[in-house]
This record gives structure tokens, sequence and C-alpha cells, in this order.
């Protein structure tokens, strides 16, 4: 049967068009659109005349970039793909401006589903979410009882972790709502447009804002802890809570100061082509992730090391009848918690930072649990305040202890 053409699209390729990932392989993939009105039922056949392999998909009267599965009537793979995919599907999973929440479970979550239809892994997170919430709500009460106490105030430490009592508890309040945020916003599709936008810009940066404000609260506290034992006698108490004061209304900003990214070029998953600069842009956020992971780290290990030996020689000048040696595991054994800490909180950070390195793109959904945990792992260091900070003090257990005494006096029975 002779075919009548209806319309002929031309299409030239040059250095200059923008090209994308396929199933995140090579990026060597062009994508355009073209919009066609049937007036009159018949059959239609569209080909490609062209020495370049050419994959097609068809819409019925809309095509929604963030549902590319809703509407379609067609898909052309060709003989080794398997999924359909349009535009560069990998620039806004690993290629963007970091790995989310919302990258990680877009994938795996089910519109208009309900949440017990889901899938097991969306189940184990949404369980697994309330858990370290609950526990994350119990520490900062508990630690927050602690350092409200006068007693626990006496240098700028006890100031550092009243501060950081409360920012943990705003992170974890703030990772439960970015979880459910991307859970029924997902499987609702109706979700008004506007608040995703909003919340796609605004929930990540600030969820990263007291999660690194808490690292470098504590990290704080480690160096004050190491201006004691150099000044010992001559500390003073007073300017030291002066220049706690100074530095946590000054510390947010410069945490902030380092998301400014975020909320430029954080953007709702859309299929269009990635501008050059976003490489740079994944580049500074990897920058900014090592900084604020690795950083508070290095403070806590060195001023660990700094009070150990520091204290030991000390104490060699006062107590010459032990060897120098004698006095640094001696202070290894009362201090090594302060060498632990840090440690443990950086190794809950680790797997975060290797998957923010990975080099290439990767699916996520390939490795799910991969990316998932270390996800859920780096939000846990808040959640260990009073474990670290109170229960092997102490002077705090005891500030805890009368601040329970005082509670329990206060309730009515």
């Amino acid at each position: 049967t002779p075919l009548n053409i209806q319309l002929r699209y031309s299409s030239r390729l040059t250095d200059d068009s923008p090209t994308y990932y396929r199933d995140c392989q090579v990026p060597q993939c062009h994508y355009e659109t073209l919009q066609i009105h049937v007036n009159t039922t018949g059959l239609y056949v569209f080909w490609s005349e062209s020495n370049i392999n050419a994959y097609g998909y068809i819409y019925k009267n809309d095509f929604n970039p963030l549902k590319p599965s809703e509407n379609l009537l067609l898909s052309h793979d060709g003989p080794e793909q398997s999924s359909c995919v349009i535009g560069d599907q990998c620039n806004f999973y690993i290629k963007g401006i970091g790995l989310t929440l919302d990258d990680i479970l877009r994938d795996e979550l089910q519109p208009n589903t309900v949440l017990n239809n889901q899938s097991f892994s969306i189940k184990f997170s949404a369980a697994l979410t309330i858990i370290m919430f609950v526990a994350g709500l119990i520490n900062s009460i508990l630690s927050f009882i602690t350092f409200q106490n006068k007693d626990s105030q006496q240098v700028g430490c006890g100031i550092y972790l009243l501060v950081s009592s409360i920012t943990s508890l705003l992170t974890i309040t703030m990772f439960i709502i970015k979880f459910w945020f991307v859970v029924l916003n997902h499987i609702n599709v109706s979700t008004n447009l506007s608040v995703l936008r909003g919340g796609c810009a605004s929930i990540e940066p600030i969820l990263k804002l007291f999660l690194y404000l808490n690292g470098w609260l504590n990290a704080c506290v480690a160096v004050e802890r190491a201006a004691l034992i150099f000044k010992g006698i001559k500390f003073d108490k007073k300017r030291s809570k002066s220049i706690a004061r100074q530095a946590i209304l000054i510390l947010p900003f410069c945490v902030f100061g380092t998301l400014i990214h975020e909320l430029v070029f954080r953007r709702l998953f859309v299929y269009e082509a990635a501008p050059d600069t976003m490489d740079t842009i994944q580049d500074y956020n990897t920058a900014v992730l090592f900084f604020h992971l690795v950083g508070p780290f290095i403070v806590n290990l060195f001023s660990a090391l700094f009070i150990i030996f520091g204290g030991a020689h000390q104490r060699s000048v006062v107590r010459t009848n032990q060897s120098f040696k004698g006095h640094i595991q001696e202070q290894f054994r009362e201090h090594k918690q302060l060498i632990i800490s840090p440690i443990v909180l950086l190794i809950l950070s680790i797997p975060r930072l290797i998957i923010s390195l990975l080099p290439g793109c990767v699916k996520t959904s390939d490795n799910l649990w991969l990316y998932l945990g270390p996800y859920f792992i780096s939000f846990t260091p808040p959640m260990l305040i009073f474990l670290i900070f109170v229960f092997p003090s102490e002077l705090y257990m005891k500030a805890f202890k009368q601040s329970m005494i005082r509670i329990r006096r206060r309730t009515p029975l």
C-alpha cells in the first residue's frame, strides 16, 4: 500500500547539540520532541532516514516528565534496550548536586498505591525512619535535660552541647519530614507542582544545615577541651562561655554559606539538558560534603591527641617518678572516649562520602541497599550525643541526675 507522506521533519546534529546518557551508558544520545495533531483516524507510520540509531516514544495528549510511563502509547527501545528513558536520567541521579532520598527511592515508589502495598524497601525505610526519629527524640530530650543544668554550663563545652542537643532534634525532625515528603508526593501524583518545587529546593538544604552544624558544634567541644588542657589554671571560664556564644551565632551562617549552591541549582526532576556548569557544581558539592564530614573529624582527633599528649606532658613535669610513656598510657585510659568518639562518627559518615566519590553514572535502583543503607547511617551521629558526651562523663551524668531529681520534684504524682 503506498504511503501518503503527511509531514517531514529534519534535524541536524552538530558538535554543539546537547547529548545525554541513555540507561546510564555513554553520553552520546540526542533528544528532541515533536508534537503531532492527528485529526483523522487511520494508519500512521513513523520512521527515520538516518545512519544514526533512533528510538521513538509516542505519548497521547500529554507528556509528564515526572512520570515518563504515563500516557505512553508506544516505545521503541531497540534490540538491546529494555527501559524507556528520555533525556539525561543520570544527570539527576548522580551528576546533579548530590544523592538525595528522592533519587534513591524514586523508582521504588508506586503511584496511587497505599503504603501497605508498596515494596518491602519502602515499608522497611518507613519503619526505620520512625525508629530513628523516636531514638533521636529521646537522645535530644535527655541531652537537653543534662545541659540546661547550670552546672553543665560552667565552660563553653556545656553551651555547645546544649545547642547541639537542639540541632540534633531539628536534624532528625527534618529527616522524617524529608522522608514522608518524598513518599507521599510520589504516591500522590496530584500534588501541586509548586509544593514539589518548594520542597525540593528547601528541605534538603535545611536538613544538611542542621546535620553539618551539629558536627561542627561537636568539633568546638573538642577544641574547648584542648584549650582547657593548654591553659590549665589560667583558663578563663567567662571568656570561654563568651566565645561559645559568639561561635554559636556565627557557625550557622558559615555552614549556610557553603550550601547556597543547593538553593540556586537544586531543581525538580526534569528531562532537559544539563549545562556544562553542572560538573563544576557536582565537584563543589562533593568538596563541601568532604569538608563538613572530614573537617570535624580532623578537629576532634587532633584535639583529642593534644589533650592526651599535653596532659601527659603536664603530669610528667609534676610527677617525675613516672615515665612519659606511662603518663601517655594513663591519659589515654582516662580520655580514650575522645579518640573513639570521632572515629565512630567518621566511620558512620564514610559510606555516604564514598558514594559521592563514585565515578561515572550509576542507577540507584540497581543497587538500592548500597545507597539506602549509607544514607540512613549518615544521620545516626546526631542521635548519639547522650551516649558519646554524657554517659562517659561523671560531671555530665551528675548534672543529668540532678536535673531528673528536680523534674520529679516538680512533677505532681
